[in-house]
């Protein structure tokens, strides 16, 4: 993995979120790489549960400013940025009062789904990508984890398809048993297809529930990681119908072989 670029984006990281099997994977997935001689980026939203204090995060002014349009709406973006300790590794931040302010990630107090989570998936992919166009760092690998960062396949194959700065990206995505009840808005296809995204491109997610989203980021990535041992069975059994490679399940403290393996092997 010497001097490979891998940019990972996931819903939550440690040590800035609680322990689960996402937001641990993501950071010993960065971690891996950095230890081999990769470089890593590391990208999140900036929830309001998150501890800006404890955890030194400070706004980084030349990459902040820029609104993004998001359903024809002026969003600004922030970005932030901190260091883990011991690790030598950055993570940023992407911020909006609107969509993170809050002091919740996903669910209202009573476990209902907030009603622009669909926009907050949308506002969090293009940050990413217009945040890394700034600090003109192309990726060998964008490696995606968690349901809010599952956008962000779709938009770098077709929103962002004339970048030159992702020519020679490729995207794995890793799947988790971490879903979601329900559904997202209504509206969700209706706000990316106003990004000029092609409905035949987002035909999966018409009905905007967990798997279907998840589908989509399956039908625009390069390969596939289990990141769950036990996975939806929709998930499992679109899985077997796809061609691009896949990984099985390894356990976080023994998935360095494997995902060296796979990056090296099956993806680059």
């Amino acid at each position: 993995m010497k001097d490979k670029r891998v940019l990972v984006v996931s819903s939550e990281v440690v040590p800035y979120l609680p322990e689960n099997e996402l937001s641990t994977t993501a950071f010993e997935t960065a971690k891996m790489v950095h230890g081999k001689g990769g470089q890593t980026r590391i990208f999140m939203p900036r929830f309001g549960l998150i501890n800006e204090r404890r955890h030194q995060l400070h706004e980084v002014i030349r990459l902040s400013g820029m609104n993004l349009v998001i359903n024809d709406m002026d969003m600004p973006l922030i970005i932030k940025v901190a260091s883990i300790p011991k690790e030598r590794m950055q993570v940023y931040f992407i911020d909006n009062e609107e969509y993170f302010k809050r002091k919740a990630l996903y669910t209202d107090e009573d476990n209902n789904l907030f009603e622009d989570n669909d926009e907050r998936a949308i506002f969090f992919a293009k940050g990413v990508v217009e945040t890394v166009k700034k600090l003109n760092w192309a990726p060998d690998i964008i490696h995606v984890h968690g349901w809010m960062a599952s956008l962000l396949p779709l938009y770098i194959k077709e929103y962002y398809k004339d970048d030159a700065l992702f020519n020679g990206s490729k995207i794995v995505t890793s799947l988790y048993n971490n879903g979601f009840e329900g559904t997202l808005s209504k509206d969700f296809s209706k706000k990316i297809k106003f990004d000029t995204i092609d409905e035949s491109k987002i035909k999966t997610i018409s009905n905007p529930n967990y798997t279907n989203i998840l589908i989509n980021a399956i039908e625009n990535s390069d390969g596939i990681i289990k990141g769950s041992e036990e996975l939806p069975a929709e998930l499992e059994e679109f899985l077997k119908t796809t061609d691009k490679p896949v990984l099985d399940y390894f356990h976080v403290s023994e998935f360095d072989t494997a995902y060296t393996e796979f990056y090296l092997n099956k993806i680059l």
